[in-house]
């Protein structure tokens, strides 16, 4: 990988865009136009190639930043943080976010904080985020926090607790419940072809093995 991506960096950028649409390896830009998260060439290039957060397997925007392990994320069909511009997802402890979960741009989702005491140590609690929710711009995931489906993270919200019932629209800080959503009302789609990040969902079971869950 080292020496394609040596080759692809000589090359003008308007040429590789060109062949790429001819190569099976790049099949997912079509695949995933559609979808809620597309992956576009460009970036893809800037990942990939450039080095801005390369060893994610799922696309993430430039001006985001993803620290700690990336085999410590889980990331759900069309879910992929950092996606969006400026996020923060620090993974030192393990986050799990479920299929169809849109997270805007700034959001943070933290897994672990200082010790209070000792602030060369960390600790650690995992952050579980289910499937079809929405976090909104700004929005901090503290340690610790669990989220059921269809959870709505209200903008600018700092949720430190967990609400794991799901089912609801969440905002303030510390956030708090604001509204409750009728589960029969809330609708599960699909895309017509279905992917974890760069990889297909019919082979990201295979390759799910690879991470910490």
């Amino acid at each position: 990988m080292k020496k394609i991506i040596k080759i692809l960096i000589s090359i003008p950028m308007r040429i590789i865009k060109k062949v790429a649409g001819y190569l099976p390896y790049f099949k997912f830009i079509e695949e995933t136009k559609d979808s809620q998260t597309p992956i576009s060439f460009e970036m893809w290039y800037r990942q990939k190639v450039l080095g801005y957060n390369r060893n994610a397997y799922w696309p993430v925007h430039f001006t985001s930043t993803v620290s700690g392990k990336v085999k410590n994320v889980y990331c759900g069909i069309e879910t992929c943080p950092g996606y969006s511009p400026g996020c923060y997802i620090q993974a030192i402890g393990k986050i799990f976010i479920g299929d169809y979960t849109q997270i805007a741009p700034n959001v943070g989702i933290i897994s672990s904080n200082h010790d209070p005491h000792d602030n060369s140590k960390h600790i650690v609690k995992a952050v579980k985020i289910g499937a079809y929710g929405w976090i909104g711009m700004g929005a901090l995931i503290m340690p610790g926090v669990e989220l059921g489906d269809f959870t709505v993270v209200g903008a600018g919200a700092v949720v430190t607790k967990s609400f794991p019932e799901g089912h609801c629209i969440i905002g303030g800080n510390p956030a708090k419940k604001i509204k409750s959503l009728d589960p029969a009302k809330c609708v599960r789609n699909r895309s017509k072809i279905e992917y974890n990040g760069y990889i297909r969902s019919d082979k990201f079971e295979m390759f799910k093995k690879s991470l910490n869950f």
